[in-house]
């Protein structure tokens, strides 16, 4: 920032001292160097607010293009959803129509308990051949 030589801080030196004098000028050093140690605090602070600022709004930056992607992607899988349940939907409408041979003017969801009562309904298990009956039989190297 400020570029000072050696000779300039002498000269300055000397000057302070005969304007100052000897018996004060150790004092005055003192208290100047108080206030530069000050002024050099209050500078790493405010460049430690600004630093954080910085990064504080680079984080905002983050959410916002996080908050952005999420909201996208949210928007894409409703679009999907969306089309998958049209296409579900024509499909049920096509199985229904299918079934009943009627072309469908209801929704597939209240066509589809229709299609039900309309297809052969599953055998009933008393239609299953019957298992045999277990025969008592002795267990091996037993006597009866």
């Amino acid at each position: 920032m400020f570029d000072v030589s050696f000779t300039e801080l002498m000269v300055i030196g000397v000057i302070a001292l005969i304007v100052i004098g000897p018996e004060r000028l150790p004092k005055v050093a003192r208290t100047v160097g108080h206030l530069l140690g000050r002024a050099q605090r209050y500078v790493n602070d405010v460049k430690g607010d600004i630093q954080r600022e910085i990064e504080l709004d680079d984080l905002r930056k983050f959410k916002s293009e996080m908050d952005d992607a999420a909201n996208s992607m949210q928007s894409s899988m409703r679009d999907t959803e969306s089309s998958l349940r049209s296409s579900l939907n024509d499909t049920a409408r096509e199985a229904t129509q299918a079934v009943s041979g009627s072309p469908a003017a209801e929704p597939p969801a209240a066509q589809l308990p229709a299609a039900a009562d309309n297809a052969t309904p599953p055998p009933s298990p008393a239609a299953t051949p019957a298992d045999p009956a277990p025969t008592a039989q002795p267990k091996a190297g037993t006597t009866p």
